[in-house]
């Protein structure tokens, strides 16, 4: 059954209306699925709850878990999870960390050290806030830097850095989405892992958020409410939240080789899998490279196991239970992306991408797809606090668009991502916003007030590079979205009334010297 007009949009529409008003992206997409599959089937006249929800299981999420690929996909999410888990409870993080922390003498180097932590410990995004910033925080006390900025440093490098990253649960979990898409549409010239690294150069906002960091440390940069909570913590004065110390997992045992020596263990198996194959300089099958990727979390976890029974910081059976229960930590990931592929399945059948093509083709303008694409997802990002369930709606409307009408496909899907994590970084609800307040130990509102000029500056670029990139689709744009960052930021910090008073303090200290 195929309807090209505009009533095949009803599941999308109660997908976005729900979610919104729930803040809840999981509600939403059930909502969505089972408004399509009634429609499909004719069930909104029988108001038969239990052959509609029937027909749903049987006939459209089913499937989802037995296509191959998808169980893959759910497969590796599943090992990362746990692997993952293993890493947070490991007690390695903090003891990688404390390390760094030793040759840390000024507010630059820790500044920029909290920075690299947070790049470094790449592979949990919400795991990243709760290791580095208990090692960090009385590192920042005492040199008198403000907890709101180290919330703002390892926001920016939590997140940001994760999507930037195809072998971790983000990347794996975009490319589950974009897979299907293309499955739908027929797209056989390009693959899943393609798109994805097309489109790193077009993530402007990620790009912009993890730049800011460094620059904004080097020449003291502050601007807005940043840089008046900078001059209270000079002062020694701190807005603290509660300790949390409780919540991180320590031991006196803990190694910083359980950080490096399962991601070496786990670069080794890709090497000895792949490589034989010509990876990366030559093309294999999405289906060999996901279960490589399963292969070396497996193995890396196992490694992360030995060491911890080896120093007796985990029993081996303590150890296993993490990782057990991590695998388990998934499943609201798998929910979220088995009801996306179905949404997009009862989608094609209404006629969804068909209308929405055929819409497009009647004068919307290919370039400016990626702008609208940004700003929309922006918003649902922020009234839903999730950026993973963003995606999820976005890339079934966006997707089809782009190929209707011919506009850029890595720069589309780039807009998608960088949305969703800047409606992520401004919204007061998401979790990235609460854990990163949490493990830097600030209020949570006060970390959501000095960190949103810095979000609205970088997605305001964003924002530009976006139309600019819909018409000109040239991968090197983000290095005018730099330039354009550091300009901004030098201006706004001279403009800043707390620098300006500092500066006129130091000129009347030169004269009267």
């Amino acid at each position: 059954m195929e309807q090209t007009d505009i009533t095949s949009l009803i599941p999308i529409a109660m997908t976005l209306i729900i979610s919104l008003t729930t803040r809840n992206v999981v509600v939403g997409l059930f909502a969505g699925v089972l408004s399509g599959v009634a429609m499909l089937n004719g069930l909104f006249t029988t108001l038969d709850p239990f052959e509609t929800f029937g027909v749903m299981v049987k006939s459209y999420i089913s499937p989802q878990l037995t296509d191959s690929y998808n169980a893959g996909v759910i497969v590796l999410l599943v090992f990362i999870g746990g692997f993952v888990a293993l890493m947070e409870k490991s007690g390695g993080g903090l003891a990688f960390a404390e390390k760094v922390t030793l040759w840390v003498k000024s507010k630059f180097q820790a500044q920029t050290s909290a920075w690299l932590g947070g790049i470094i410990i790449f592979f949990s995004d919400l795991g990243t806030p709760l290791i580095v910033g208990p090692v960090f925080r009385p590192l920042f006390d005492k040199l008198k830097i403000s907890r709101q900025k180290l919330a703002f440093i390892i926001d920016s490098t939590s997140s940001p850095v994760a999507i930037l990253i195809p072998f971790i649960g983000w990347g794996v979990y975009i490319m589950g989405l974009i897979q299907k898409e293309f499955t739908a549409l027929n797209v056989t010239d390009i693959t899943d892992w393609d798109a994805f690294l097309g489109a790193i150069p077009y993530q402007f906002y990620a790009i912009l958020a993890i730049a800011i960091v460094p620059l904004v440390a080097l020449k003291k940069l502050d601007f807005g409410p940043m840089a008046k909570a900078e001059a209270i913590a000079s002062k020694g004065e701190l807005h603290a939240s509660s300790d949390i110390s409780k919540e991180i997992f320590t031991h006196k045992n803990a190694k910083a080789s359980f950080v490096w020596a399962p991601l070496l263990v786990m670069g080794a198996v890709l090497v000895f899998m792949l490589a034989p194959l010509g990876f990366p300089f030559e093309k294999v099958s999405g289906s060999v490279f996901r279960s490589a990727l399963s292969t070396a979390y497996f193995f890396a976890a196992f490694t992360l196991i030995i060491l911890m029974a080896m120093n007796k910081v985990r029993s081996l059976s303590d150890g296993i239970s993490v990782y057990m229960k991590g695998m388990g930590n998934m499943m609201q990931v798998a929910i979220i992306l088995i009801l996306a592929w179905t949404l997009s399945s009862v989608g094609k059948e209404l006629g969804a991408a068909a209308y929405i093509a055929e819409q497009a083709q009647n004068g919307f303008p290919y370039w400016l797809v990626p702008a609208v694409s940004f700003l929309l997802a922006a918003i649902i990002s922020f009234a839903t606090g999730s950026s993973w369930g963003t995606f999820a709606i976005m890339m079934h409307l966006v997707i089809p668009t782009a190929i209707a009408i011919d506009a850029s496909m890595f720069v589309c899907i780039g807009a998608v991502l960088s949305g969703g994590l800047f409606g992520d970084h401004c919204s007061p609800i998401s979790e990235t916003t609460i854990l990163s307040s949490t493990g830097a130990g600030c209020d949570q509102f006060e970390h959501f007030k000095t960190q949103l000029p810095y979000a609205l500056l970088n997605g305001g670029i964003a924002l530009v590079s976006f139309l600019i990139a819909g018409i000109f689709d040239n991968p090197l744009i983000f290095i005018l979205a730099l330039i354009a960052q550091v300009t901004l930021v030098v201006t706004l910090a001279k403009l800043t009334p707390e620098n300006m008073f500092n500066k006129s303090k130091l000129v009347a200290g030169n004269q009267l010297g």
